[in-house]
């Protein structure tokens, strides 16, 4: 391991040295304290911290002030954090499946800041304006998957989310009320999926589910899209939501056996 030096870091050093603190989360370190990745780095606490602190800034680490963890951020860095996410890999299957089964189009999503990014897609009809594609971002609170994303958060990580957020109308039914929005995770909460109806984009209804990993921490979602022409949304959630929660079931049976196959999406 390189040791430490006194003198002052250079800019390709510090380059370094920030890297050196990426790589030190792996499977078997998913979150670590302050010290722990200065004992993984054989950094300084001083220079752990702020590297860090510099990387919690840029949005590529999450800490909750005391643990440490990388986001889907680092996705921005290259395709090396999808590679070794490997969630899209296994849900591919799962996804293939139930868009088999339901004819409607499925995907998956984790939680960035306060969007939802798409990490695996079944397409099988076009029915939003925009194409969707992986790496696609929309904004959590109109989305089905960033509600139950937003659900799963801690009451402190949700109220911090809430507090900031100024909700835009972007479909016939948004939902653009901070309270009327608190109240609806609140029964997503209790109940364990989400409907979102034409709220993102008239014409456009999704039905969506948590997953979790073996430590009960919602770190994904995966959903079911349709168009709102096709049935009411009571036929809907009797014809798409059983297999919808049989799939985020198997998904995260997977992911039990295999935990490091995500990391934290926040």
């Amino acid at each position: 391991m390189e040791p430490e030096v006194d003198s002052e870091v250079g800019p390709v050093q510090s380059l370094a040295r920030g890297l050196r603190v990426i790589r030190a989360f792996d499977e078997t370190r998913p979150e670590m304290t302050l010290s722990e990745v200065a004992r993984a780095t054989g950094l300084s606490r001083a220079s752990t911290r702020r590297f860090l602190h510099t990387l919690v800034q840029l949005g590529y680490v999450w800490t909750d002030g005391r643990l440490f963890a990388l986001t889907p951020r680092v996705l921005e860095l290259g395709f090396s954090y999808l590679s070794s996410l490997s969630l899209p890999e296994m849900a591919q299957p799962h996804l293939e499946r139930l868009a088999a089964r339901v004819h409607e189009s499925v995907s998956v999503s984790v939680l960035d800041g306060d969007e939802i990014v798409y990490v695996g897609r079944v397409p099988t009809s076009r029915i939003m304006t925009v194409a969707i594609n992986i790496g696609t971002r929309f904004p959590a609170y109109a989305t089905s998957m960033g509600r139950v994303l937003l659900a799963g958060l801690q009451d402190r990580e949700l109220e911090d989310y809430l507090g900031r957020l100024r909700p835009e109308p972007l479909g016939p039914h948004t939902v653009t009320s901070v309270d009327e929005l608190r109240r609806e995770l609140e029964r997503i909460r209790s109940q364990g999926w989400a409907v979102v109806d034409q709220e993102l984009e008239a014409g456009l209804r999704s039905l969506a589910a948590p997953i979790r990993d073996r430590t009960e921490r919602v770190v994904a979602a995966v959903n079911v899209s349709s168009h709102a022409s096709r049935a009411t949304t009571e036929q809907a959630r009797e014809e798409l939501l059983p297999p919808l929660l049989e799939t985020a079931a198997r998904i995260e049976a997977d992911l039990r056996v295999a935990p490091q196959a995500v990391r934290t999406a926040r």
